[in-house]
């Protein structure tokens, strides 16, 4: 059935410049980008940077293992947790995940 339909064409038709449509839908990726996906990535490595300097002795964390301890020793790039009691473990900083509130680890 296509085949007994002939083309229509446009006389004298120039194409049209899709040059600026083109730099518009690249602008519009380029924001989409920056506010899904950059952004927000960068707020959470700040908020983590905050978590980091703000580590004191006697803090309750947990670490991106899923060990949970009490801040004993606070070092430029270590800290070390209690995990039980008399049981210390070293773990780099940026391991620590989030701050538990007070009083959640009652083991310690």
């Amino acid at each position: 059935m296509i085949a007994l339909i002939s083309p229509a064409y446009a006389e004298g038709g120039a194409p049209a410049d899709a040059g600026i449509f083109n730099l518009v839908l690249l602008a519009g990726f380029v924001v989409i980008f920056y506010f899904l996906m950059w952004r927000p990535q960068a707020k959470r490595a700040k908020e983590h940077k905050n978590l980091i300097a703000s580590l004191a002795k006697g803090t309750e964390v947990v670490t991106g293992g899923g060990v949970l301890g009490k801040v004993s020793k606070v070092d430029d790039n270590y800290v070390v947790l209690e995990v039980a009691e008399g049981v210390e473990m070293k773990f780099q900083k940026s391991s620590v995940a989030a701050v538990l509130p007070k009083g959640t680890l009652k083991s310690i």
